[in-house]
């Protein structure tokens, strides 16, 4: 009598009517009066995501190759003449406009402009501007959608890769592989949906780390944090089975813990007792695949080859990109990559040849990898970073040698496959490559164009925390159909 009694207070009025809407019935009417329009705001299943695209979808996976400090637009794809000719002289106020700066610039006397020292030229048929540092991309621009309007308001690292990555400044919502995770569910039994691959710059790599929160679930289901792939002899940690431990036995030990579970959650309803069994399982699924999948042993040559030497170095940016296409070859749902050293308050002719370097080959590789394998059509390829670069110099500048400051107001970014316009420019900047003039498009913007490419309506996409209906966009956000094909 005291068991039903606690089971009852357990089950409260609030839990129960929660679980009620849960029902075959309630989700057989929902299906009925619209299939396309499932309640997202539930709480999710451990593995089927919350309901069906709320429309055909032109991609199912997306791989985020995020270069994290802040690439030089300037020098790599927004060709700026005006600031050759002008090169020393001071930004004009009626440019700047009194726009905020960073303390790490903001006391200098004078704010000296300074173009590329890069050269640049216009390739393939769409005649995109690249510069000479990245002679493989330069190749391919016509599989490649530019946006060089790309804007956000946060003006250093942290809240601004924050914004990027969760759609807000702020900690603690779930990343967007999260969100995929949990809108879309898996498209594989024995892999993570949401994979994390790390490398760290030859530019600068002493640069800022970065933190796991950044592909966290926030308040999501745990089930649905990226799960990071390493570089060592282990791959994701606390995979293998403890020393003294068979595989069989593991298999019993996991039986009796989910029984155990299940008579937990039958008791107290938490949903994320049922996340914990699933990640059990998916675990011991995992070390098979795993290994499997972080062997590129079989590779063919010429695959290596393409991707460059540093390829059959784990961990870095050449072989996260290999594997990169060998997850989504597995569908997984979401790859996030990210590359750290692109920070270059000073000297940066020789740290931004250097991290250029790193990732212009083997990006170029990964996206006529997916292309010939058939896997771009259905693949969103998405590349840059936090915010771009001022136009003048921090520091002294001389004839060979300069920094540039961190610039929310104007930077360029890259898509390919998964629905986006091939061969396209959109977005312009002015003559000084310091303000937007044409067809802005905001941090939220980018976020709702890649959940459209993937079949989800961002404004109808939402879960109830805390008594509020959240969203990866907020409360704003514009799809850019002028990207789509």
């Amino acid at each position: 009598m005291e068991e039903i009694s606690k089971h009852f207070l357990n089950n409260n009025r609030r839990h129960f009517l929660k679980k009620l809407s849960l029902g075959i019935g309630g989700l057989a009417a929902a299906s009925m009066l619209d299939p396309f329009s499932a309640i997202v705001e539930a709480p999710d299943s451990p593995l089927k995501g919350m309901n069906l695209p709320h429309f055909a979808p032109k991609a199912k996976r997306v791989i985020y190759l995020f270069q994290s400090g802040g690439p030089s637009q300037l020098e790599l794809f927004d060709y700026k003449p005006l600031l050759d000719k002008m090169r020393g002289q001071d930004l004009p106020d009626s440019v700047r406009k009194g726009q905020r700066l960073t303390g790490m610039t903001s006391g200098q006397d004078s704010f000296p402009l300074v173009g590329s020292n890069f050269t640049f030229n216009q390739y393939g048929e769409s005649r995109a501007w690249v510069s000479d540092l990245m002679p493989y991309t330069a190749k391919i621009v016509d599989e490649l959608c530019f946006v060089k309007s790309m804007h956000t308001e946060a003006i250093n690292h942290d809240p601004a890769i924050t914004f990027f990555q969760t759609g807000s400044q702020q900690a603690g919502r779930p990343s967007i592989g999260s969100w995929m995770s949990y809108g879309l569910g898996s498209l594989n039994d024995n892999l993570p949906t949401f994979t994390v691959l790390l490398s760290r710059g030859t530019g600068r790599p002493l640069a800022q780390p970065l933190y796991s929160r950044l592909w966290g679930n926030g308040f999501l289901s745990s089930l649905h944090q990226g799960v990071q792939f390493r570089s060592g002899k282990d791959p994701v940690l606390y995979l293998k089975d403890p020393e003294g431990m068979n595989r069989s036995e593991r298999r019993k030990m996991l039986d009796h813990i989910a029984e155990l579970n299940e008579k937990q959650e039958k008791e107290f309803g938490d949903p994320e007792i049922n996340s914990r069994i699933a990640q059990y399982e998916m675990a011991y699924r995992m070390q098979t695949s795993v290994p499997d999948t972080m062997d590129i042993e079989g590779e063919p040559d010429h695959i290596i080859q393409m991707y460059g030497a540093e390829a059959t170095v784990p961990g870095t940016y050449a072989a996260n990109c290999l594997l990169a296409r060998r997850l989504v070859e597995k569908d997984v749902r979401f790859v996030q990559l990210y590359h750290m050293g692109w920070d270059q308050h000073e000297n940066l002719p020789t740290q931004i040849e250097k991290q250029a370097k790193d990732i212009d080959q083997a990006t170029a590789a990964l996206i006529m990898d997916l292309k010939q394998r058939g896997l771009l059509e259905d693949t969103l390829v998405v590349w840059g970073g936090e915010f771009g670069r001022t136009n003048y110099s921090q520091g002294t500048l001389t004839e060979t040698n300069y920094g540039r400051d961190h610039h929310p107001k104007c930077f360029t970014m890259f898509m390919a496959g998964g629905g986006v316009k091939p061969g396209f420019t959109y977005g312009e900047t002015d003559d000084f490559g310091y303000n937007i003039v044409k067809d802005p498009v905001h941090v939220h913007d980018l976020q709702a164009t890649m959940m459209h490419l993937m079949g989800v309506d961002h404004t109808k996409f939402t879960y109830k925390h805390q008594g509020r209906r959240f969203r990866l966009t907020d409360v704003s956000g514009h799809v850019v159909h002028d990207l789509i094909s």
